[in-house]
């Protein structure tokens, strides 16, 4: 059955819906949420934002606001009206609100107003599912209802407050207020409306617990169920895009795993570090692993490239390592009844024998392996937490495997083979780029200040501060200025210089990238599909990779509340 149009309206209408909308201020429409606001700096959902009037407002009272319409022509028009950098405009809808859940962000406020009338009762407790699960703890939604006919041109359903309430305690939400129903400011006599709010007390989920329980108390004979949890943990932190949504779970490429799994166990093999009981060999440790020796760990990572010498053990390890990952920890992982909390499936070795690029389309063909939705966002929200737990007990685990063995292994040694290894701060390719457009004659501003550059006072920034995420992905490589290099180290980029930057930097991205050789080309594309938020419906284009880039840098600042750099301070 077709669902009803609940858009189409508001989309021919958008100028007269525009006018009735902004003829009344927030303050005086919402008088009734006002007193439940948080206090500003925060984040703020905006679902079915309409003109932008209430994005407008929290933008100008200092919070950050993801504004969500999916009428077209209204959300352009609202876009067109309040210019703000604070607001980012997405097209999504309740009530799957996937692409909002791709950003990975945790809101400190849900805004549902004039909604969830148009929300079929069936649709309503996925929809209350999703928005809750947006929530940081301590966060809160307001979702404000209207009781009255529904107009002939656009499909209402009724709406209760208790059926709210009923819905938000079904996914761990507690009643805050459920105010008194007032008239319409409109002047439509059998129109009232009505404001409840509902606070998200704890966590909302029990994801923290089970994961807990699976690193401390499950039983082990070797480490994999340590480093499998180690691999979705940096997929969720590092490649989230990649992930591929499902109602209760997402879906994950097993040969990511299977990457990541080589690249952690490298190390650890390497260095004669026992990962199982004495007598006892790693079923994926082979030929084909020990050929990839003389690659480090970090060249393992999305994106990169191999010749045919490297492909063919690298194809055969991969294969390996997805299969023990498919038959063991994923396996044995189990919730209290023993089914597994990761089912995993494993798929067919490519065949080809000639160079490999490692992109989404390779990993998908080694299979592919579910996670818990619950768990998936605590991975994504708490890696700072989790990584720490399992770092500990994977080095229990192994000293006490050498210690069976009659080996003394120090806790620092078993660490550093531990520590995931990144490329060192490396700008040089970029700068040899930059150096052969300034050969060329070619023009090349510095992004932030747009001041033009010369050879000597060149500089490669990275847009998201190195020392906060260690991230050498092309995209996130500009040509800035020495001087606002050095006055920008280690802080965020401000949302109005970001966006004030935004010409200079989609410039660059074409020039430096796209139009570059085909290599460039590929590994561009492909490390922004692994690392950003795009949507994964169709090929990205430059405007979609600044929005991704944008809520990467919210994410980021949202994770570790560092100062905001400005052009102009």
């Amino acid at each position: 059955m077709a669902r009803p149009d609940t858009i189409g309206a508001y989309n021919r209408g958008f100028r007269e819906f525009t006018e009735a909308y902004e003829a009344f201020g927030f303050a005086e429409i919402h008088a009734g949420a006002m007193p439940f606001l948080p206090k500003p700096p925060g984040l703020v959902l905006d679902v079915g934002a309409g003109s932008g009037r209430d994005a407008a407002w929290f933008a100008d009272h200092g919070f950050e606001v993801i504004a969500v319409e999916p009428a077209p022509k209204l959300r352009e028009e609202a876009a067109r009206l309040h210019p703000s950098p604070l607001i980012r405009w997405l097209d999504d809808r309740l009530p799957a609100l996937s692409a909002v859940h791709r950003l990975g962000l945790a809101f400190d406020l849900v805004w549902v107003s004039a909604v969830w009338q148009h929300m079929t009762p069936e649709d309503r407790p996925r929809a209350m599912r999703k928005l809750a699960t947006l929530l940081k703890p301590g966060g809160r939604v307001v979702v404000t209802l209207r009781h009255g006919p529904a107009p002939q041109d656009r499909p209402m359903w009724p709406v209760d407050a208790n059926e709210v309430e009923r819905l938000g305690l079904d996914h761990g939400l507690a009643l805050r207020v459920a105010t008194e129903r007032i008239e319409d400011r409109q002047g439509r006599a059998d129109v009232r409306w009505q404001t409840v709010v509902l606070d998200l007390p704890d966590d909302g989920g029990g994801a923290l617990p089970l994961l807990r329980g699976v690193i401390l108390r499950q039983e082990r004979s070797a480490t994999y169920k340590l480093a499998l949890l180690r691999c979705l943990a940096r997929i969720a932190d590092a490649s989230p895009n990649v992930a591929r949504e499902a109602e209760a779970d997402v879906e994950l490429p097993l040969g990511l795993v299977a990457l990541y799994w080589l690249r952690m166990f490298k190390p650890l093999v390497e260095r004669d570090l026992p990962q199982m009981p004495v007598g006892i060999g790693m079923a994926f440790v082979k030929d084909s692993f020990h050929a990839l020796r003389p690659l480090a760990p970090f060249d393992l990572r999305p994106g990169a490239q191999f010749g045919a010498d490297v492909a063919v053990p690298l194809r055969r390890a991969m294969a390996d390592a997805a299969r023990v990952i498919a038959d063991m920890p994923a396996r044995h992982l189990t919730f209290a009844d023993d089914t597994p909390v990761f089912p995993a499936s494993y798929g067919r070795m490519p065949r080809e024998s000639g160079a490999i690029g490692l992109n989404a389309e390779l990993f998908w063909t080694y299979g592919r392996i579910r996670v818990p939705a619950d768990v998936w966002r605590a991975l994504r929200r708490m890696a700072a937490w989790i990584e720490p737990m399992l770092l500990a007990e994977w080095v229990r685990q192994t000293r006490d495997y050498a210690e069976r063995a009659g080996r003394v292994l120090p806790t620092d040694a078993v660490l550093d083979a531990l520590r995931w290894l990144e490329p060192a701060r490396d700008t040089a390719f970029v700068r040899s780029l930059l150096a052969d457009h300034l050969t060329r004659g070619e023009r090349l501003d510095c992004v932030w200040t747009g001041e033009p550059l010369r050879a000597g006072g060149l500089d490669v920034d990275h847009c998201l501060p190195w020392s906060a995420w260690a991230c050498n992905d092309l995209w996130n490589l500009l040509p800035a200025s020495r001087r606002a290099n050095l006055g920008k180290a280690g802080q965020i980029i401000a949302a109005p210089t970001l966006a004030a930057a935004k010409p200079r930097i989609l410039d660059w991205w074409r020039r430096g990238y796209q139009e570059a050789a085909e290599p460039i080309r590929a590994r561009f594309a492909e490390e922004a599909r692994s690392t950003l938020p795009l949507p994964p419906d169709r090929a990205p284009d430059l405007e979609d990779l600044f929005a991704a880039l944008d809520f990467r840098r919210l994410r980021l600042r949202q994770e570790t509340q560092l100062p905001e750099w400005r052009a102009d301070a």
